[in-house]
């Protein structure tokens, strides 16, 4: 797979969007019912300064803004977006799992 892949240009879009103190995004695909090697559903953590004061949506909001050229490539994100303060603190820094899609593996 070359390096211009959906999953990477999220990232470098997010990286330049965004102060990340804390990035990961993964291809959450192969738990739906989707071709293999398929790029359309992910999985976000998203540690920022950037979200300092902002509610939930809000920080969506920001995450949208800074995807709007890149979201037609994709199916869904789940964000779990979080500051510096809440990712330090332990109860905070547990990511959940996504569920499997109906008709997924």
């Amino acid at each position: 797979m070359t390096n211009n892949t959906i999953k990477n240009e999220i990232l470098m879009t997010l990286e330049r969007a965004f102060n990340c103190e804390v990035i990961s995004l993964e291809n959450e695909s192969f738990k739906h019912n989707v071709p293999e090697g398929s790029e359309s559903h992910f999985k976000l953590l998203l540690v920022s300064d950037s979200f300092e004061g902002k509610r939930l949506v809000q920080r969506h909001q920001l995450v949208y803004g800074a995807l709007s050229d890149v979201m037609p490539k994709f199916h869904a994100l789940a964000m779990h977006l979080y500051t510096l303060g809440e990712w330090s603190d332990s109860k905070s820094a547990n990511v959940p799992d996504s569920p499997n899609c109906h008709g997924g593996e």
